[in-house]
């Protein structure tokens, strides 16, 4: 059997902690070959190393069965291996041509030549099914778009063997569907590629071949058609794992949230939250569910204080929150675990220990007079790391080093620690595998179960249907419809979500 990638007993170290111990790999010509591993258990340094930008301790590589020294990416570039990372490397004043032709500029009498680079962008994008405007500006296209940009760079570049990490965390169910497209595109035309992910439905859809790692050693690989996501589940956390959230029947008492005719703006001065009304009690999770874009990451940034609202009313236990700052909103009893964990959730910069007291560091005993103190922040952060299960080499290992679950269970700790009248949990478990997805959900419901109002956003139907004790659906920056999760199905929540009213939306899930 010839494999166009072999990667042999390969050892990855980080100052003594070991990422890859020993894993093989091995992808053929033609397949779609899925990496499946927790969130840290080391896929993504397996692709470092395979792409040029970690080199490993032990292990060889070979290409098509010649060995070879992968020392930089342009090395990786030359052999047919591009990658398409987790987080976009794009230059967002560019054009989708300017990010593409990035350092392999066609130039022609000492100037670059855009139209020439244009019309083989155009060429490459419509022979892959990856319809891109060439012209437009990265900051003006979606997140989806966005990841074509990224495809086509390593098209551009010749790669017959594509690494995609994580390709969907970020994208709305559509564009994953899309995705999933291009990629049987891409194989018909003689590609090969490895999908890092922890969404089995996804292996489960594509892939051929599936290699496992769990805590950063090979647990094997298995043909996809020979097995299912419960056995792929427990190749990967090590144990059994449930899917069905197990909940009791949630007993709401007094209101806690009661927002009324709320209107919020975006950048552009466009209303995106438009008249929205919605209550939540004590002792319930009140789902959001809609298609990205609908106004959802506006609305919680009103209600969290992190944008202005234009008008309406934002109240928790009766007391007014909107336009507050905030400071302010948090030590009213809000918790907030936001959508963007770099960006709102985490200093990475800091240690995990520090992340840790972000919202209390200011009070006693972490502080006196303006002074940190760090032994009492220390000992705080590593009670919550025990209690919340973050897998990190020590509480003074920056944020940044940390897997996404990692992070996100980091944020969750410190946000529960408050003991909130009010949880709000965006994208809880975006990018996250089953493991920590269980975790996270048992938490939230928790919370509930402790008499605690939870406002869940997420983009996951299926999370939405398990945690939610009501559905409300946004469209359009309106509440149009709430919906009791044992009295509906995902096909009359998309028709909902995409503005069809209740009636119809019945009507049609039921033909």
């Amino acid at each position: 059997m010839e494999y166009v990638i072999e990667m042999l007993n390969i050892r990855k170290e980080f100052n003594g902690f070991v990422a890859n111990d020993n894993i093989t790999l091995q992808l053929k010509k033609g397949e779609i070959h899925a990496l499946l591993g927790e969130n840290g258990a080391g896929k993504s340094t397996l692709m470092n190393v395979l792409f040029g930008l970690y080199q490993p301790e032990q292990g060889e590589i070979r290409v098509k069965g010649k060995p070879v020294n992968i020392a930089n990416p342009n090395i990786a570039n030359d052999l047919g291996i591009g990658m398409v990372h987790q987080h976009f490397m794009l230059v967002d004043t560019f054009t989708v041509t300017e990010n593409i032709i990035l350092g392999r500029e066609i130039t022609s009498a000492g100037k670059i030549d855009i139209k020439k680079a244009e019309q083989q962008v155009r060429e490459i994008s419509e022979r892959y099914g990856l319809a891109v405007d060439p012209q437009a500006k990265i900051s003006d296209i979606t997140v989806g778009m966005q990841q074509r940009v990224e495809i086509l760079k390593t098209l551009y570049r010749g790669a017959e063997i594509l690494i995609f990490d994580e390709p969907t965390a970020v994208l709305t169910p559509q564009e994953i569907k899309e995705l999933i497209q291009i990629m049987k595109t891409l194989i018909k035309e003689g590609k090969s590629i490895i999908l890092i992910t922890h969404k089995l439905k996804e292996i489960m859809e594509v892939s051929d071949r599936c290699t496992v790692i769990r805590k950063g050693k090979g647990i094997g690989t298995v043909t996809v058609s020979e097995t299912n996501p419960n056995e792929l589940a427990s190749l990967m956390v090590g144990r059994e794992v449930v899917f069905k959230t197990d909940k009791k029947e949630a007993t709401p008492k007094q209101e806690v949230l009661e927002i009324k005719d709320l209107v919020v703006k975006d950048p552009r001065g466009v209303t995106v939250v438009n008249g929205l009304n919605l209550s939540v009690r004590a002792g319930e999770i009140v789902g959001i569910a809609g298609v990205d874009g609908n106004g959802q990451s506006e609305f919680i940034e009103a209600i969290t204080g992190l944008r202005k609202a234009e008008s309406g009313s934002v109240k928790l236990n009766g007391k007014e929150l909107i336009n507050h700052t905030p400071r302010q909103i948090t030590e009213s009893g809000v918790a907030h675990i936001p959508q963007d964990r770099h960006k709102h959730g985490l200093v990475l910069n800091f240690p995990i220990g520090e992340n840790m007291v972000l919202q209390t560091y200011n009070k006693k005993p972490f502080s006196k007079n303006g002074i940190l103190n760090f032994s009492e922040i220390y000992k705080k952060a590593k009670t919550l790391i025990s209690e919340f299960d973050v897998r990190t080499p020590s509480e003074y290992t920056l944020a940044r080093a940390l897997s996404g679950g990692n992070q996100q269970k980091a944020i969750i700790g410190r946000e529960i620690d408050r003991n909130p009248d009010l949880l709000i949990a965006a994208q809880p478990t975006r990018g996250l595998d089953v493991g920590a997805i269980e975790f996270i959900h048992k938490r939230l419901i928790e919370q509930r179960d402790h008499g605690k109002g939870v406002l869940l956003i997420s983009f996951e139907l299926d999370e939405i249907m398990n945690v939610s004790d009501r559905i409300a659906v946004i469209y359009e920056g309106r509440i149009v419809a709430i919906v009791n999760p044992k009295e509906t199905t995902e096909q009359e929540l998309g028709l909902l979500m995409a503005g069809s009213n209740r009636k119809e939306a019945g009507e049609q899930s039921h033909v």
